[in-house]
């Protein structure tokens, strides 16, 4: 039976949902073996008559909710997933009560103005070109994909080349140079877009993993190059000022999580030469604490992106920079009120702070790490802590020792071909108190490693 009176709907699930978020910081930070088997209860077929609307929340919730990771919590350092400000999160639920297809002013007035008014803020806390195109799409992704479509379009018009009208057959080449460290996400841009991966050129990494300047394969105007903001183990950042002063080339930032460190005045120095590129990406669900799925694709030529990304039909005409003229998505919810509603509550000195909290206990629990006897690989730059310990099968029993126990959860990772451990630092909960217990996690399956390597609670000594 479908929902017929959507408050009383609407209420239950706002009682769950809250009953969820108090609790979360009480939960399991990854779910433990009983709850993810409990899933299994999802698996039923097709029903012929449908189930009361009341019941099939209920179910959701009782069957679904164990089954989550805690990633809305102070305990989650696995990747670098920010949990949702509440503030973001009721305006996302503003939303889902106004059901606009946020594409354009016509079909939603206050959509367009406030994806038009918080664009101008993000160009603004990020200190980037004013005039720049802003689209709001669903991931770094596929931000990036818009970013480098509009790239590509516009170098091949420097050769006179249509893509629009003559496609790619026979186009004029572009070079497209990389780093070693590229995130997966650019990777996977390129490859959508026809950029072969063994036809991309990699530009040599220091210890770091920031591109080494005397490096740089050579570059000319029908190169795109692609830098980082905050590389996804280390938070390392590309120098900015000698490369792209040095490249004719279109300079595409991945900086999904990076680039907000430009918002931050003790890290602003890590982006210096940044407002010089082509193109950026970044995130608002990871630093900024936006609900998925909510990105940012950023390029200087608006006038470029609006005409690569253009869809206007008969029945539908927009002006340029409505966001369906901006981004992939034709069809789409308005994905930059989130942005706003954060922008708005926090202000810049918010955002700051914040991004300077994290910073300052990633170096917190690096020091703590080293006490602890853990090999810290390298000093923090951001929020992201790098380490290891002992062997790597040592270090990825540390993890499993660390994630039974289910207080927090981070991940394992690979850095220069050996296993290493890694801890992201973004939650807006987040604080010493949090850290302090994963400290405390970390020392404990020390211990145990260094003992007989069998884990026993009982013989932790925090």
């Amino acid at each position: 039976m479908t929902c017929k009176k959507l408050p009383p709907c609407s209420t239950e699930a706002d009682r769950r949902a809250n009953r969820y978020l108090t609790e979360i910081a009480d939960m399991d930070a990854f779910p433990k073996d009983s709850a993810r088997n409990s899933l299994s209860r999802f698996e039923e077929t097709l029903p012929e008559n449908g189930f009361d609307a009341s019941e099939t929340l209920r179910f959701l919730d009782d069957v679904g909710s164990p089954g989550t990771v805690a990633s809305n919590g102070p305990h989650y350092f696995g990747f670098v997933i920010g949990a949702t400000i509440p503030i973001a999160a009721a305006a996302q639920r503003m939303m889902l009560a106004w059901d606009q297809c946020a594409s354009s002013y016509t079909n939603s007035p206050t959509a367009d103005v406030i994806e038009k008014v918080v664009a101008r803020w993000i160009l603004d806390i990020l200190d980037l070109p004013h005039d720049s195109g802003v689209a709001f799409g669903t991931s770094a992704t596929s931000s990036t994909l818009v970013c480098l479509a509009t790239a590509r379009r516009a170098l091949l018009l420097r050769k006179n080349w249509n893509q629009d009208i003559h496609g790619l057959d026979g186009a004029p080449e572009i070079r497209v140079v990389v780093s070693e460290k590229i995130h997966v996400t650019v990777r996977k841009a390129l490859r959508v877009l026809g950029f072969g991966q063994q036809n991309l050129i990699v530009a040599q990494v220091d210890e770091k993993g920031s591109i080494i300047p005397s490096k740089l394969p050579q570059l000319d105007e029908m190169t795109i190059l692609c830098l980082q903001a905050g590389e996804v183990n280390t938070g390392s950042f590309d120098p900015f000022l000698p490369l792209v002063t040095a490249a004719k080339a279109w300079v595409h930032i991945d900086g999904a999580f990076g680039l907000w460190a430009r918002a931050a005045p003790t890290k602003r120095y890590l982006t210096d030469g940044v407002e010089m590129a082509d193109s950026w990406t970044t995130d608002g669900h990871k630093w900024l604490n936006t609900p998925y799925d909510g990105a940012v694709g950023i390029c200087r030529d608006r006038h470029a992106m609006t005409a690569a990304m253009n869809s206007d039909a008969d029945y539908s005409l927009a002006s340029a920079d409505s966001q369906k003229n901006l981004g992939i998505e034709f069809s789409r919810s308005a994905r930059g009120i989130p942005f706003w509603a954060v922008l708005r509550s926090l202000g810049r000195t918010g955002v700051a702070a914040m991004i300077e909290r994290h910073c300052a206990l990633a170096e917190y629990v690096a020091d703590a790490l080293v006490e602890a006897g853990y090999n810290v690989l390298l000093p923090p730059v951001l929020n992201q802590v790098l380490f290891t310990f002992g062997t790597g099968a040592e270090a990825a029993q540390i993890q499993s020792l660390v994630a039974a126990n289910a207080k927090v959860w981070f991940g394992m990772t690979v850095w220069n071909q050996a296993p290493a451990m890694r801890i992201s630092i973004s939650s807006w909960q987040t604080d010493t108190h949090n850290v302090d217990l994963l400290i405390s996690e970390l020392r404990a399956a020390a211990q145990i490693v260094q003992s007989d390597g069998n884990y026993d609670p009982q013989k932790r000594t925090d």
